[in-house]
């Protein structure tokens, strides 16, 4: 099952029809994202629309004493801030760029004014809001079911299909906030899947050995996800279906 914008150009920007693209285009820049970079913060307003090419954006749940966990992972295939075309927003989550690279990005107030004015991408934003919030869900299943090495497995894969590097920029620390869990469990999950000669780890970079073997070791989660993603471009045909 292909991932969609493998080729790292945006599937939501591809969706929009020419003329909504040159409504958008003179104020849709394009931004380099580096890593670490938050796009949008926990109930503050959310200021722009992202539209990644090549960069990976998680969003992250935040508890009070300061825990963290990952909810959703997006990359060319969606946008972060979209909803924002139906009016102001303040953010549920946090994103932060996970994977550093290219987006393009728009001021929130600007894409809401093109938005009013085309049913047809208002469909396709809510089709894609459906399928973020059925691939929460079902990270929130798996942060509670799974165990740390498979759930790390599928973070890994998740992040290796938005981009064309097979390594990646990863420190342990990271990995525990995405995971939810201590960095000295991160570092158990992470020498399991190297002794399985899976991965290879130097300080801050993983690199991925055997991608079919990560795939078995990775949890169900992973596979239903992808195919939420990848049947999202069928989704997008007939926005009104």
């Amino acid at each position: 099952m292909d991932f969609p914008c493998a080729g790292g150009r945006n599937q939501i920007l591809a969706a929009f029809s020419a003329e909504v693209i040159a409504q958008l285009a003179p104020d849709l820049e394009q931004v380099e994202l580096p890593q670490g970079r938050i796009l949008h913060e926990h109930a503050e307003p959310v200021r722009h629309v992202y539209f990644p090419d090549d960069s990976v954006v998680c969003l992250v749940a935040s508890m009070q004493q300061g825990a963290t966990i990952e909810t959703a992972t997006i990359g060319c295939e969606g946008a972060v801030g979209i909803a924002t075309a139906f009016g102001p927003r303040r953010a549920f989550t946090t994103a932060i760029v996970q994977m550093p690279g290219l987006a393009s990005r728009i001021a929130s107030a600007r894409f809401e004014r093109v938005a009013a004015r085309s049913e047809t991408l208002k469909m396709i934003i809510i089709r894609y809001q459906e399928m973020v919030l059925a691939q929460a869900q079902q990270n929130a299943a798996c942060n509670a079911l799974h165990d740390v090495e498979a759930r790390l497995a599928k973070w890994l894969l998740q992040t290796l299909d938005r981009t064309d590097r097979n390594t990646l920029p990863y420190t342990q620390e990271l990995l525990a906030e995405v995971l939810g869990v201590r960095r000295a469990t991160v570092s158990d999950a992470v020498q399991a899947l190297r002794a399985a000669r899976l991965i290879d780890y130097r300080r801050g970079e993983i690199e991925i050995k055997d991608r079919k073997g990560l795939e078995r070791a990775a949890c169900e989660c992973y596979d239903v996800i992808r195919s939420y993603i990848a049947q999202f471009p069928d989704t997008l045909k007939d926005p009104r279906g």
